[in-house]
């Protein structure tokens, strides 16, 4: 997750420095189809040179895509793709790259509340105080006194883009047990069409070649392909609430990033909310959770070994036939059982509190 966070971070001030020559509808489609063209070409290398045995086993070892999942991934594909990255790039024109990489830290905030609101996520007082910190620092980074309502309708547009990666976040915590591949290359393909057709009715001309291979190599890297791809395997293991708090932290790169290339110097109210956010990104990193818990009896289908605490059934005939040892995925069904173990809230972890 630190290392989807990382090059998420670094997506923000190459997309500002990117704007220069091309327009903000177009870019947003150029990310996406980078996204879903470096990853279906990575899939495609796979399946030619890798050996048959290892083809059969990525079959067996992720839990494919199902009808139900659709209406979660096309939510998915509008929230955290298509008008997330036409906001933000819109944004990105009037907010400083160091301020909007600060203030992508309110998606920690946003995926967070919607967790424990709407979806039930625990959520303990540590993490309430963080998600304070952090709010009360993104706020004091739209105040702009010299501007006609007195804050940066750029900076609030970054904040609106945190909002829908929030809402995709916990679309996606209903599909993170399945293959993320498949689910990066519908997004990076469906968003990057959308994007696409948008630019185009709106009069967006594309950039010449030297400038559109970069950009689309920003947007694998960045906007989708491997940092989406990373970040699925992250929200499988640690929830959406914990994801997005370990995620939320890279805005420490995208600073350092930010500066490096522009090296604009942050004004003053930077620094003052700073401690703020240090802390509240402090208290997410450090957040632990264990108790006595009970795992219900369930049945489903996911990616899963055997040496994880949680799966101790036998493999009938009907199993793919894998190495009992490794990954793998199949339906299986889980006994009633109890007991105590530091957890977040994955996909065997979102019982309810007292």
């Amino acid at each position: 997750m630190l290392t989807a966070g990382a090059l998420f971070a670094a997506g923000t001030p190459l997309a500002k420095l990117l704007l220069n020559d091309i327009g903000p509808l177009t870019l947003a489609s150029v990310l996406y189809l980078g996204s879903a063209t470096g990853l279906s070409l990575c899939f495609i290398i796979s399946k030619i040179f890798l050996k048959q045995k290892k083809r059969e086993s990525r079959n067996v070892s992720e839990a494919p895509l199902k009808r139900e999942d659709l209406p979660w991934l096309a939510g998915s594909v509008f929230f955290g793709s298509i008008l997330s990255t036409l906001i933000l790039m819109v944004s990105l024109q009037y907010t400083p790259a160091v301020t909007a990489s600060m203030l992508l830290c309110f998606e920690a905030v946003a995926a967070t509340t919607i967790a424990a609101t709407i979806f039930h996520e625990p959520v303990g007082r540590r993490v309430w105080a963080a998600l304070g910190l952090i709010t009360l620092a993104c706020l004091g980074l739209t105040y702009s006194p010299g501007s006609e309502f007195g804050f940066s309708l750029g900076a609030v547009g970054v904040i609106l883009t945190c909002v829908c990666w929030g809402i995709d976040c916990n679309l996606g915590r209903k599909i993170s047990s399945k293959d993320p591949v498949l689910i990066v290359l519908a997004k990076g393909w469906g968003a990057g069409v959308v994007l696409f057709i948008i630019a185009k009715i709106y009069g967006g001309e594309f950039p010449p070649f030297e400038i559109m291979i970069p950009a689309m190599i920003v947007g694998f890297l960045s906007f989708g392909g491997l940092m989406v791809t990373l970040y699925f395997y992250g929200l499988r293991g640690l929830g959406a609430a914990r994801a997005s708090s370990i995620f939320g932290m890279n805005p420490a790169f995208g600073v350092i990033i930010s500066f490096l290339i522009f090296r604009d110097m942050p004004n003053s109210m930077f620094f003052l909310v700073l401690p703020l956010m240090a802390v509240g990104l402090y208290l997410l990193a450090t957040e632990n959770h264990s108790h006595m818990h009970t795992h219900p009896a369930e049945t489903h289908e996911h990616r899963h070994c055997h040496d994880d605490l949680h799966h101790y059934h036998d493999h009938l005939p009907t199993d793919p036939p894998v190495d009992k040892n490794g990954y793998h995925s199949h339906i299986h069904t889980h006994e009633e059982f109890s007991h105590e173990h530091p957890h977040r809230p994955d996909i065997h972890h979102r019982h309810r509190h007292e």
